[in-house]
């Protein structure tokens, strides 16, 4: 049997209400969303990156390797013809693979590398982020020799859990047993990350995802899912999924499509997310006015992603168009006689090039007002070091001379897990050059009173009704990026601009942009304290009183 509809690997991490817009003739005919100039960048980036796996790839097995043909004139059917001839002729490694439809069980797609086993070929991915931590128990190979066979237990790394990579393997796992390549035996599939120096080797059959499922039935159940929702959207027949806010929602193309309908209908998924909102439409409460109708004080049921008592707090706070509601009758924030906020910017896994600061408080002998410690080679770099070794040195420096004057001192950023990560990375990658900290002074300061995360703070006291990311709590508290495209992942593409990562050409204006970004940064979590033990929390309303 035929199936009516074909997918790829994504479908089974997208959500089921996008695999059904995608695959509505209807819906896609009208569908047209504006270009996503980030998203196009990290496409490219990853392109880039499998063609320098592809080339390295080359250099090592020679003739053994052949590249399926590519680019806009040469059509996917083409493309699968060859990767089928290529698998008949045993082609030993084969680059860029399209695999033959799989027509009844509804899948098409392709692979990067197919590495051919004594019984079969063996799927290998390639993505542009980290697949390892440090530690141990990882199955690696080198690049020489990419067969699970080859691979042992890799004394210094451990793997870093990414499950989309394993449903994708799963995919082209199926894809290769539908078509009669598949190895016999236990499925394995690796994957070649951004380090690019080994293979990683995931046992596609091994119980290693929760409830002792594995990376198949995973994939099975997950693919089997989406494969009814496209036929009910292709075929015309009443949708098995309807439009519910999630995370990737803010991320999604559709996003537009499905708001117009959630708020038509006030659904629940508007204050509270994902399995949440799924949980409150089954015990009777499917939109937002239903649920700030409930007692807060009398849970209806329980909620994963926040209490109960919040979600109602929520609800009400939504239909009075309230973004912040105090969650205790008085914030407290910590405050020292010399205070500075920290910002720091990174790119993707490489490194962070940039630490922001603002010193305000008492004299201590420093200049006050925004220091920036950066360095403006192309990541990686050991420059980076030098950086960061002058932004340690110098916050060091003001830490000991507030408690040589008896004055107090404390430092502040906004969601510490990124600032953390980067100070703790930095002082193991730079250990010993000047001005680096040893990871134990690092976590001597990060684990202290001096160190403080906002984000904590606006998370334990404060209930936010649009989220609680600095861009969208600061401007409750008055403040204003000067840029108005001020944002994570738009100063992704201006960092590739500054350093000249594409042309080669470095741009002083995106430099400059990048500096007056971190330096609104830091001034917005200083502008958020400084709000945030004012009297305006006095009329700021209370979520007792709601």
């Amino acid at each position: 049997m035929t199936s009516q509809v074909q997918l790829d690997a994504g479908v089974v991490t997208r959500c089921r209400r996008r695999v059904h817009l995608e695959n509505d003739p209807d819906v896609v005919q009208a569908q047209s969303a504006p270009p996503d100039l980030v998203a196009e960048q990290r496409k490219a980036d990853a392109a880039a990156h499998r063609r320098g796996v592809a080339t390295a790839l080359g250099r090592i097995v020679g003739s053994d390797l052949m590249e399926i043909p590519t680019g806009p004139d040469v059509r996917t059917a083409d493309r699968e013809r060859v990767t089928l001839a290529a698998m008949q002729a045993g082609t030993q490694f084969i680059w860029g693979a399209v695999l033959p439809r799989d027509e009844s069980g509804g899948r098409r797609g392709g692979i990067d590398l197919l590495v051919k086993d004594s019984t079969g070929y063996v799927p290998v991915l390639v993505v542009r982020h980290k697949i390892t931590d440090p530690g141990q128990g990882a199955r690696t190979s080198s690049l020489a020799y990419p067969l699970p066979g080859a691979s042992r237990a890799d004394p210094l790394r451990r793997v870093r859990p990414q499950p989309r990579d394993q449903l994708r393997l799963a995919h082209a796992q199926r894809q290769l047993q539908a078509a009669g390549y598949a190895v016999r035996g236990r499925a394995s599939g690796g994957v070649i990350g951004m380090d690019a120096d080994v293979v990683l080797w995931h046992d596609l059959e091994a119980p290693t995802w929760p409830g002792g499922r594995t990376a198949l039935s995973e994939y099975d159940a997950r693919f089997s899912d989406r494969l009814s929702v496209a036929h009910a959207a292709a075929g015309g027949a009443e949708p098995l999924a309807r439009p519910s806010r999630i995370v990737e929602c803010k991320s999604c193309p559709w996003w537009p499509n499905c708001e117009q309908d959630l708020r038509r209908g006030r659904d629940v998924s508007l204050v509270v997310r994902g399995e949440d909102a799924v949980v409150l439409r089954r015990v009777g409460v499917p939109t937002v006015d239903a649920l700030a109708a409930l007692d807060p004080a009398k849970e209806l049921t329980p909620l994963v992603g926040m209490p109960f008592s919040d979600a109602v707090v929520l609800a009400r706070a939504w239909l009075r168009d309230l973004a912040v509601v105090r969650r205790v009758p008085r914030v407290d924030v910590p405050r020292a006689d010399v205070e500075v906020d920290v910002d720091m910017e990174s790119f993707a896994d490489l490194g962070a090039y940039l630490w922001g600061s603002l010193l305000s408080g008492a004299d201590v002998g420093e200049e006050h007002g925004y220091r920036a410690f950066a360095t403006w080679e192309p990541l990686p770099t050991n420059d980076e070091g030098r950086s960061f070794g002058e932004f340690w040195t110098w916050l060091t420096g003001v830490r000991l001379r507030a408690r040589a004057r008896g004055l107090t001192f404390r430092a502040y950023c906004y969601n510490e897990l990124a600032e953390n990560r980067w100070l703790l990375a930095s002082a193991e990658r730079f250990a010993g050059q000047p001005g680096v900290p040893t990871i134990a002074q690092v976590k001597e300061f990060i684990t202290s009173d001096a160190w403080v995360d906002l984000f904590g703070i606006v998370r334990e006291q404060f209930i936010c009704a649009h989220g609680k990311g600095l861009k969208t709590i600061a401007p409750v508290a008055g403040f204003t990026w000067r840029d108005p495209e001020a944002g994570g992942e738009n100063s992704m593409r201006w960092y590739r601009d500054a350093v000249g990562m594409d042309d080669g050409e470095p741009n002083d204006p995106q430099r400059l942009r990048l500096l007056e970004y971190n330096e609104d940064d830091v001034r917005a979590t200083h502008a958020l304290r400084e709000w945030m033990t004012s009297d305006a929390m006095a009329r700021l309303p209370f979520a007792g009183d709601l």
